[in-house]
């Protein structure tokens, strides 16, 4: 495939954004919905997600760009090119945060592009392609599965229905919890061409901060299938059932945690699985459960590998389940198959970066992201900085300034390039 940006000048090396401004809309937006230990809940749909996307869309219209919604929620501030007919070059990420989530996990995309937009104003610079800013809804996939579930319809993946009707534990509907919150677009899911799109993220994991690497270009994402369990034994006292007359749900479920973490160790290297979702019923102290559910998360680049554990899992569980009594059921409910992202784009990156003067090194997404999605239906790259001891959904999850301001200067750089400094 041709370069997106093919025969698009470079920008200057000089042309920086303002890390000040930067930082501290990142620690503005951090006040809304603060977790309990310096990270953020702001969580998919609750009505901090709404505050956080009205201090956003007053941001963006403050930069002079214009707002649009779609009916998932997907937000797009505009910025204008100066060619009507040019098709814009997207940037963006997400705003909603994992229950215990940090303060830059996916937000360091979403206000990284303001911040372009703000230094094109600063610097009185005009693009041929316009530039929009996204904030694509619950990407997170906490409260509502899959994840990555509004830039799933964008791309087709997801029928707008089948979106509406997915269910928090509560057993609220997404499409119900969206109205209530207000922020319910117009907008047809998915009509909107793209040239181009980056997703600035931090890398959740801890190679670029151990490799001393300022930038990763991010050139393959893994895929993944989220696999969930079911299995049901029979409530009883822990006390009075002998051991040899119980039907341990809980039993079967450890016993399926050990079988999930031999399946990735005998797919090394290149492939992870654990188990980081469970309950059990009835969750009584002194009660045997008599029901779990819980789920199973494989990735790996490589996707014999990938369909390969869970073929294994659905093979080998079952008879765990029947050693002990108990019934199996296992329904998927997130899948994504490896991403190769667009070879222009991620040279693009790359260049951006050596122009700059920055380390870097390619590297390979661990977690899923909106681009994952988006590169299905337009030329899609990602940029990764470091993060603390690779630490993300999680409070302590922390960056440097510096760090911050080597990816934004990277995305500014790559959008530049391909938006084309008008003449």
């Amino acid at each position: 495939m041709p370069s997106a940006v093919e025969g698009a000048a470079a920008p200057a090396e000089n042309m920086k954004i303002d890390i000040d401004r930067l930082w501290d809309s990142l620690m503005e937006m951090a006040k809304i919905g603060p977790g309990v230990a310096g990270g953020n809940n702001r969580q998919t749909l609750t009505d901090e997600d709404a505050e956080g996307r009205a201090l956003f869309q007053k941001w963006c219209e403050d930069a002079g760009c214009t707002v649009g919604l779609d009916r998932m929620g997907n937000m797009f501030a505009r910025r204008e090119g100066t060619d009507p007919g040019a098709l814009p070059v997207y940037v963006g990420s997400h705003l909603d945060t994992q229950p215990t989530g940090g303060k830059y996990d996916g937000v360091l995309g979403v206000l990284g592009g303001l911040e372009v937009i703000r230094t094109l104003n600063d610097l009185g610079l005009r693009t041929k392609h316009p530039i929009v800013v996204a904030n694509w809804t619950n990407e997170e996939g906490t409260r509502f599965a899959p994840a990555m579930l509004a830039s799933g319809v964008f791309a087709g993946l997801h029928t707008l229905d089948w979106a509406y009707g997915r269910e928090d534990a509560e057993g609220k509907r997404f499409g119900d919890e969206l109205a209530r919150i207000g922020w319910v677009g117009d907008e047809e899911v998915g009509a909107r061409p793209m040239k181009a799109m980056f997703e600035l993220h931090i890398e959740q994991g801890p190679i670029l901060e151990a490799e001393g690497k300022e930038i990763g270009v991010v050139t393959h994402g893994q895929g993944l299938w989220w696999l969930e369990v079911t299995l049901t034994g029979r409530d009883a006292h822990t006390g009075s059932t002998p051991m040899n007359m119980r039907v341990n749900a809980g039993l079967g479920m450890a016993r399926i945690i050990e079988l999930v973490h031999r399946i990735a160790m005998d797919n090394q290297p290149g492939a992870v699985g654990a188990v980081g979702h469970a309950n059990v019923w009835p969750n009584s102290r002194n009660v045997i459960p008599g029901k779990a559910v819980f789920t199973v998360d494989f990735r790996s680049p490589d996707l014999g590998k990938l369909d390969g554990m869970r073929a294994t899992l659905e093979a080998e569980a079952p008879a765990i389940a029947a050693e002990l009594g108990l019934g199996i059921s296992i329904e998927p409910v997130g899948h994504f198959d490896p991403v190769t992202f667009d070879a222009g784009c991620v040279g693009t990156v790359r260049r951006a970066a050596e122009r700059l003067g920055h380390s870097h090194m390619d590297i390979i997404s661990g977690a899923g992201h909106d681009a994952c999605w988006i590169n299905r239906v337009a030329p899609t790259a990602m940029i990764f900085c470091p993060c603390v001891d690779g630490l993300s959904h999680n409070e302590a999850e922390d960056i440097s300034k510096d760090w911050a301001a080597a990816g934004v200067n990277v995305l500014l750089h790559a959008v530049l390039e391909t938006a084309e400094v008008a003449g």
